[in-house]
């Protein structure tokens, strides 16, 4: 038993040289002392207290870095303002200003006496004035002189604070990450080459430069603004629109055939849900409502048609209903199979992906510019706009739901002979239906999103009410068509989802 004790504790301490590198006598004691009770075990590393950020940077630990660097920049610049730094600056170049207007409305007042008596009165008031705003100034510059030696005295007292901080923390922190290194060999302990330049590099940079910034403004005019000159931007803009001015001229055909055949699918829906009879409308919905979730379900959209009827929302919900139905119809017909053809190719999803993150991220407001350039605006283009804001979800997440098929079912399908046709039909999208039906449920809410955006583009509907709303403060304009909207949404989820809603 003692042999094997002693093999077992021998192995440990050969991981933990391997690990730490360094000191690794020490941090064999201070482990463990730390994993030997189950509560808190003090331990102090005076390395990770003296210096710092540099310490959790050697040893990889860059949150704790990174948030220690800030706190102790800070603490030093304060250290730094207080003793040497010219913090009255502001302050005296505003005296100096004063002063020299105060000296012009003496030259005036002299000017005044011997010309134009009438002004006297009124040189003497400014000049009065002025005089006493200096003084103003002069007392806070006293005052801000008599407060450099706290603004000291607060800097050592934080910089004390958390260098003790950090000591007490290091030992704590890096054992965890030991323990973490056990189970995950990719993780990096840290104490190479690349290390140390990043962690003495980004810490003398950080450090140096915000204490110069903040204690000796103006020091280097350079960091005052970043260097740059007007010419790039002008040139920059003017290559840009020559690039769109060429893609709108040579791409007409191509942005023709998108029109038309957003068109034709957004004028059939109009057709549909505006130009039908209300109570056809609200009785095929009711009727779909209750197959898909329920009764009570569907009782619950007979009520919400009947909000948007009574209020006179209907053609505007059935405008907004036809666009985003158009928008939502082209995302999911485009979006699932392209989600089933990622799913088993990722080096092509690795591709889009970058992609639709620029999709997901970008201000709806930055995309409608090149949409409007190629489109016009119009339905047509807030379609467009729609789509790219909220097409994204059901791409991922019918990979996500593919991938997620447990590969033993799929390799007893294989087993019994089925093709990938019908291992797709039977087996992959079945299982991953409910992820499928989740993305297709974000993609409508993201569409429903974009209607009051839409509306600045010449889409009509229920997001206009609220844009108008916006416009002229009517408060009870805007919350009524907003309810409007939450209800389209409600009805479109229950409908899309039923009772297979997540």
């Amino acid at each position: 038993m003692t042999v094997s004790k002693e093999i077992k504790n021998l192995s440990r301490s050969e991981l933990i040289k391997n690990f730490v590198i360094s000191s690794p006598d020490y941090y064999i004691d201070e482990f463990k002392k730390i994993g030997s009770k189950p509560s808190y075990s003090f331990s102090f590393n005076l390395f990770a207290a003296l210096f710092g950020p540099m310490w959790f940077g050697l040893r990889n630990i860059w949150n704790y870095a990174l948030a220690f660097l800030i706190i102790e920049t800070f603490a030093v610049v304060q250290i730094i303002r207080g003793l040497f730094g010219n913090i009255t600056k502001d302050a005296l170049e505003k005296i100096d200003k004063i002063q020299s207007t105060i000296d012009f409305r003496y030259k005036q007042l002299e000017a005044a006496k011997e010309n134009n008596p009438d002004k006297v009165e009124v040189y003497e008031r400014a000049i009065k004035s002025l005089e006493d705003a200096m003084k103003e100034y002069v007392v806070d510059v006293q005052q801000i002189e008599a407060s450099a030696i706290w603004i000291t005295i607060s800097g050592i007292a934080l910089l004390i604070f958390v260098k003790f901080i950090q000591g007490i923390l290091a030992n704590t922190v890096l054992e965890k990450r030991y323990s973490e290194w056990l189970s995950n060999k990719s993780i990096s302990p840290g104490m190479k080459i690349k290390n140390y330049f990043l962690s003495i590099g980004f810490t003398i940079i950080i450090m140096f430069f915000s204490v110069i910034h903040y204690s000796f403004p103006g020091f280097f005019s350079i960091m005052n603004d970043f260097p740059t000159h007007p010419e790039i931007r002008l040139t920059s803009i003017k290559w840009v629109e020559t690039i769109f001015d060429y893609a709108v001229i040579k791409g007409d055909a191509v942005f023709t055939a998108i029109t038309i055949g957003i068109r034709s699918v957004l004028d059939f829906l109009e057709l549909l849900f505006v130009k039908t009879p209300w109570i056809v409308i609200i009785t095929t919905i009711v009727v779909l409502t209750a197959l898909s979730a329920g009764i009570r379900t569907a009782i619950y959209s007979a009520g919400f048609l009947a909000y948007m009827g009574f209020l006179g929302f209907w053609v505007k919900a059935m405008t907004t209903l036809a666009l985003l139905g158009t928008a939502a119809i082209l995302s999911i017909v485009i979006g699932i199979p392209l989600g089933i053809y990622c799913a088993r190719r990722q080096r092509f999803y690795s591709m889009i992906r970058p992609i639709m993150d620029f999709m997901q991220t970008m201000p709806a407001f930055v995309f409608m510019i090149p949409v409007i350039a190629f489109f016009g605006t119009g339905k047509v283009a807030a379609v467009i706009i729609t789509m790219i804001f909220g097409g994204t979800p059901v791409v991922r997440l019918t990979v996500l739901g593919l991938r997620g098929v447990p590969e033993t079912i799929r390799e007893a399908a294989i087993a019994y002979g089925a093709s990938k046709w019908y291992l797709l039909r039977k087996v992959d999208l079945p299982l991953a239906t409910p992820s499928i039906l989740a993305g297709v449920n974000q993609t409508v809410m993201l569409s429903l999103a974009m209607v009051v955006v839409a509306s600045l583009i010449g889409a009509k509907g229920l997001g206009q009410d609220v844009l108008e709303a916006l416009q002229y403060a009517n408060v009870g304009q805007g919350i009524l068509a907003g309810v409007a909207i939450l209800f389209v949404a409600l009805i479109l989820d229950r409908v899309v989802q039923g009772k297979k809603r997540v």
